[in-house]
């Protein structure tokens, strides 16, 4: 589908130069002499690569139709992570530098969307919050909790965050896996 290029918008996917591009961060420019344009920063969905482009209304753009299909996590082996497709039980296996750093919130069983372009995986879309277990934390200290102050902690996954100093040791808490950050504690 043909847009025209001051239409792009932060997520869109686009065909351009001969790859795939996802849309990063978007700046409308007006300069005091010459025609508005569209500063778009660009990201290559295969190999990660970045790029700065100029877009004018007058141009246009192929916009790339990504389809989104429900997946189920099954296991991780070396440098792979394979997936069964919930509607045909058919299984994916995507590279490990594919799914980059949320690699480290999957969990057995757990419900992805994988992003498709022409039957190519391209994206592993997780939930917006995962539940785990703080492994270990430091104990509160006492007169400590009257400023909003966080302490680290370790997770089940290895992983490293800041929590609230009311947390403890064994408590199950909700993770934002976008930013990697505290969001509550588990119902």
């Amino acid at each position: 589908m043909k847009i025209n290029g001051n239409a792009i918008r932060p997520g869109n996917v686009i065909e351009h130069k001969g790859g795939l591009w996802v849309a990063v961060k978007i700046q409308h420019t007006q300069p005091g002499k010459g025609g508005a344009y569209l500063q778009v920063e660009l990201k290559n969905l295969r190999d990660g690569t970045k790029l700065n482009e100029r877009f004018r209304s007058s141009e246009t753009v192929e916009r790339a139709r990504l389809e989104q299909k429900d997946h189920q996590f099954l296991f991780a082996d070396d440098d792979f992570f394979t997936f069964m497709n919930v509607e045909d039980y058919e299984q994916v296996t995507i590279a490990a530098d594919l799914v980059g750093d949320k690699a480290q919130f999957l969990q057995d069983g757990m419900q992805v969307e994988i992003e498709f372009y022409e039957d190519e995986a391209l994206n592993v879309l997780l939930p917006e919050n995962v539940t785990l277990e703080i492994s270990e934390t430091e104990p509160t200290v006492k007169g400590q909790t009257a400023a909003s102050s966080y302490k680290p902690a370790i997770l089940e996954n290895g992983m490293r965050i800041m929590v609230p100093p009311f947390c403890n040791t064994g408590e199950k808490i909700v993770v934002n896996t976008e930013t990697a950050e505290y969001s509550k504690r588990a119902d």
